[in-house]
């Protein structure tokens, strides 16, 4: 039923519980999976006395946090024995969830598995949801793994 499954992974418990039921789908079905991460670039601040934009230093941490999330997918996919690959993504100042559709249309993905930290309220309002807009537009099947203990970060 499904044979490509993509899983976004960012990091955190809510993404590595989605990759977790992703490769119990991917046992279950003999799918593959493509693990993604969306590369986000805060908005640029720039020094007015020097000139210099305080990006670096950002940009640095983001790329470690994408390699440590896409390694531990791999080790997860390499330790279920299921077949797949990760791949990282730009965001290029376009909103995470486009990212994400344009990906999983790319890679003919039968399945799209997120988490979702179960936000609600005015966090919520002012956080976003990554998972809630991509439910707007998806065009595929999607699966939603909400994190066990919403308080937990």
């Amino acid at each position: 039923m499904y044979k490509q499954i993509l899983v976004a992974v960012d990091g955190s418990r809510s993404g590595r519980r989605a990759l977790d039921e992703a490769i119990k789908i991917a046992q279950a079905t003999g799918g593959a999976i493509t693990a993604l991460y969306v590369v986000q670039h805060p908005a640029r601040l720039v020094d007015i006395s020097t000139g210099f934009a305080e990006e670096q230093t950002r940009h640095a941490a983001e790329a470690d946090v994408a390699t440590e999330a896409l390694d531990e997918a791999k080790t997860a996919l390499a330790d279920a024995g299921v077949n797949g690959s990760t791949r990282a993504a730009d965001s290029n100042g376009e909103e995470v969830a486009a990212v994400i559709y344009r990906i999983a249309a790319e890679e003919d993905a039968d399945l799209v598995v997120m988490g979702t930290r179960g936000l609600s309220g005015v966090k919520r309002i002012l956080l976003g949801s990554v998972a809630e807009s991509f439910l707007r537009t998806a065009d595929r099947p999607v699966m939603l793994v909400r994190n066990e203990d919403p308080h937990a970060a």
